[in-house]
């Protein structure tokens, strides 16, 4: 679960950074589909970090239902 975690923190925080380069590229630059662009980047950056905290509660959820489960031994 600890390497998920980790891949999911990584894989996340490059893609946030992408965006946010995307975002400031889009905002800048002066092209009629820019702006939707631009809308379409602001709206992930927000969307991202959300799925991502869904993701790690629902990692966290399935690792306490785990211990649960698991017989304490004889």
């Amino acid at each position: 679960m600890k390497k998920a975690k980790r891949i999911f923190a990584i894989a996340g925080a490059a893609l946030l950074a992408g965006l946010y380069l995307a975002t400031l590229i889009f905002a800048l630059i002066d092209h009629p589909a820019a702006f939707r662009c631009l809308k379409i980047s602001i709206g992930f950056t927000i969307l991202i970090p959300v799925l991502l905290w869904i993701f790690l509660a629902m990692f966290r959820y399935m690792e306490n239902r785990k211990r649960q489960n698991t017989p304490e031994g004889p």
